[in-house]
């Protein structure tokens, strides 16, 4: 591989959601957004739930990533997360209703457990929300 390009692999469970050679990927970790440009310095953070953009060839790929694990060494960039999905796969009416179902739950619930996890199926629906009307 070009010393100019990182291989990402962004993997699931269930399968293999990217991967490719791309110019360089940005994503939100636990602390923040973060930038790899190829010939980055050694890596492993946690990730929050976010998009993730891709470059590839000078173009943009947007890609959820709910939350995961992201470890950068020699080029190489796997992301292990729960659930990914590609921006363009995205049925942006659907991510739309589950951000309105996500907000009333948030709303109703004074639990603390509820309340989590209104939150955290709002941060998903928000991001992929956000990935489906980047990638169009």
């Amino acid at each position: 591989m070009a010393k100019d390009k990182i291989n990402l692999k962004i993997i699931t469970q269930q399968k293999v959601v990217f991967e490719g050679n791309v110019d360089a990927f940005y994503t939100v970790a636990e602390d923040g957004a973060i930038g790899i440009l190829p010939n980055h310095t050694d890596l492993i953070t946690a990730l929050k739930v976010g998009v993730t953009k891709a470059v590839v060839e000078g173009e943009p790929v947007f890609i959820t990533t709910m939350g995961g694990i992201l470890q950068f060494k020699d080029n190489t960039a796997v992301i292990l997360t729960d659930l990914a999905e590609l921006g363009t796969d995205i049925d942006e009416a659907r991510a739309k209703e589950a951000y309105e179902r996500a907000k009333a739950k948030l709303a109703a619930h004074s639990e603390k457990t509820e309340i989590l996890r209104a939150q955290f199926a709002l941060a998903k629906a928000i991001a992929r929300m956000s990935a489906a009307r980047m990638g169009r």
